[in-house]
């Protein structure tokens, strides 16, 4: 794994995080976004809030890797089970998540968790970052069958950059 791409890629969207916070209006973050049934600054926090999963998925693939192939199927098995409830959490923990984190806060959490992840990638020995458990895919279009924690790293600016195309934002 090059640790030097995956720090870019935390590096180039925390950049671009706070470009669209700055150049944002009001209205701007009101907008409806392009096929998603939240506004832009609810989008923007489900964006941030996929950097803050990846560090609960990196304790749970540590957790995971260790225990029989078997429990690790059976676990994401009952995760896709549950894709629904999911669903529901994700909805509108995002649409929540955005009044308690709005514009004016979601940039400063989202350099707490990209420095936390900055940190967490340079403790990691090859042999960790190889460990994984297979995962729910049909929560997110991101989760392959199987995940390492060098795949978990790689998560959140795919994500990011997948709904970064679905904001409304005017060209300026």
């Amino acid at each position: 794994m090059d640790r030097q791409v995956v720090h870019d890629e935390l590096e180039r969207t925390r950049a671009t995080f706070h470009q669209l916070l700055v150049a944002a209006t009001d209205e701007d973050l009101r907008r409806p976004t392009r096929g998603t049934r939240w506004t832009n600054e609810q989008l923007l926090f489900h964006m941030l809030f996929g950097y803050l999963v990846v560090r609960v998925l990196l304790v749970l693939v540590r957790v995971m890797a260790r225990l029989p192939l078997g429990v690790r199927r059976g676990f994401a098995r009952l995760l896709d089970a549950a894709t629904r409830p999911f669903d529901v959490v994700n909805f509108w923990g995002s649409r929540g998540g955005a009044k308690v984190f709005n514009h004016k806060r979601m940039g400063a959490v989202f350099d707490v968790v990209v420095r936390s992840l900055h940190r967490r990638l340079d403790a990691e020995t090859e042999q960790d970052l190889r460990r994984g458990m297979p995962f729910p895919t049909r929560w997110d279009p991101f989760f392959a069958e199987f995940m390492t924690l060098e795949d978990v790293y790689r998560f959140p600016t795919r994500h990011f950059d997948f709904h970064a195309e679905q904001l409304t934002f005017p060209e300026r």
